[in-house]
């Protein structure tokens, strides 16, 4: 079994340090495993779970969301997001700081994609908080931190990757990362806040206050949020109250994300064909490497290697929060140099048998991984949004993740509740189901 193990955990190393595609080293590891040690052809086996891992109902819904969010990228949503937040915020400590937090939840929340929202936000905000005299890194921490709460806050990407391949409802996971997504959000706010009275205001590094407007004028600019809002309202809310499924309500949602980018002005045929062929390419990528971890998935099971390790966990007697720490220990140094939703398919290969054994409520350790990935954002050297910042502001790698440092932490503390008060995850599905 030492073998065994060693083996695979060699075979997956080299091929993914080779620089092999995430997909073909997946799929190079679970052929290595069944030629070297089982009497099996590979062959039927890769062709069965290629099958089983590509016709399934519930990851339809993951190309329509992917074309939504990619559309709303293209549609100037963002630029009317700041305009709309910013007259609001003059009086919170922090001042435009929280248009970083609060927009890139929202743009976050329709486009799916940490990094495509990080990019958007960060292109229109950064120039603006850096003339107007804000702090440069709690304005780089506040963009990398909160735009990863696309992979949270639903319709998410992520979710469905993990329902399909746990088998567990896409609509009760939708639903559960709201509160924990509030949380954060909440956590961003707050730090942001004492912050800046204990420190930004000493250093006159929150800017300076703009004039007040008048609440018609703030309140006619608000309007354009009203779109954005229906639109997550829309999808939450006919999910939540039965009315669609999460497919049907990621249909929807394109046509919807069409209606508000021909309103922005923002929508003709070539703006079309983009956001098409984005969605196209990235859907097959993810389709790719769901294929590749169930064939992963199906040559650790002959192996016997998940449930062995479940038993000797179970032998050592770890209670369930040490077994959380191990655990997030071993996700963040994963998280270093795989993408999120690698990490996920790898993870739900080899460990759900321990998950399972020690008694986890799989939706709350859904939204929990998701959480961990999203950390794994900001963490070098495989940070998405750390390399988009990079190539906004022209900084070195380590300063923007000193930057982040915070807000990785605030994540830590969000598992820490989450563990104590579970229901911030499990009371909205618990009330959908019941």
């Amino acid at each position: 079994m030492l073998t065994i193990s060693l083996v695979t955990l060699l075979a997956l190393a080299v091929l993914l340090g080779s620089g092999v595609w995430i997909a073909y080293a997946l799929l190079g590891t679970g052929f290595i495993v069944l030629t070297l040690f089982f009497p099996l052809e590979p062959g039927p086996i890769l062709a069965s779970d290629f099958w089983g891992a590509s016709y399934g109902w519930d990851l339809t819904a993951l190309p329509m969301f992917v074309w939504m969010g990619e559309i709303l990228f293209r549609s100037g949503l963002a630029n009317n997001m700041f305009q709309a937040l910013s007259p609001w915020l003059g009086r919170i400590p922090g001042r435009l700081l929280h248009s970083n937090i609060i927009g890139s939840g929202l743009f976050a929340a329709v486009c799916g994609s940490s990094a495509a929202t990080c990019a958007t936000v960060g292109k229109m905000t950064l120039p603006e908080l850096e003339k107007r005299g804000y702090d440069n890194d709690l304005a780089i921490g506040t963009l990398a931190s909160a735009s990863t709460l696309g992979l949270l806050i639903p319709p998410s990407i992520m979710m469905i990757v993990y329902g399909v391949v746990t088998e567990q409802s896409i609509s009760r996971l939708f639903i559960a990362g709201v509160g924990p997504g509030l949380m954060l959000l909440g956590l961003f706010m707050t730090y942001v806040i004492g912050w800046s009275l204990l420190v930004g205001n000493r250093r006159g590094a929150v800017g300076k206050r703009d004039s007040d407007m008048p609440l018609r004028q703030k309140l006619s600019g608000s309007l354009q949020l009203l779109p954005l809002l229906a639109l997550i309202g829309g999808i939450l809310g006919s999910i939540y109250g039965g009315l669609a499924s999460p497919t049907e309500a990621a249909a929807s949602g394109v046509v919807l994300s069409m209606l508000i980018a021909r309103a922005n002005g923002h929508f003709n045929s070539t703006i079309f064909k983009d956001a098409l062929f984005a969605a196209v390419r990235t859907s097959c990528m993810i389709a790719f490497i769901i294929a590749g971890a169930s064939f992963l998935s199906s040559a650790m099971s002959f192996t016997q290697l998940p449930m062995d390790l479940a038993e000797n966990i179970g032998a050592m007697g770890l209670s369930p929060a040490w077994l959380l720490v191990v655990l997030t220990l071993f996700l963040l140094v994963l998280g270093c140099f795989l993408d999120g939703i690698s990490l996920i398919l790898l993870v739900t290969s080899i460990i759900m048998p321990v998950i399972e054994t020690a008694g986890f409520d799989l939706i709350w350790f859904g939204i929990y991984l998701v959480i961990v990935v999203e950390m794994s954002q900001i963490t070098p050297p495989v940070g998405f949004n750390l390399f988009v910042i990079q190539g906004l502001t022209g900084r070195d790698i380590m300063s923007i993740t000193r930057a982040t440092l915070p807000f990785f932490l605030l994540m830590i503390v969000a598992i820490v509740l989450m563990s104590l008060f579970p229901g911030i995850a499990t009371y909205l599905p618990q009330a959908m189901s019941g």
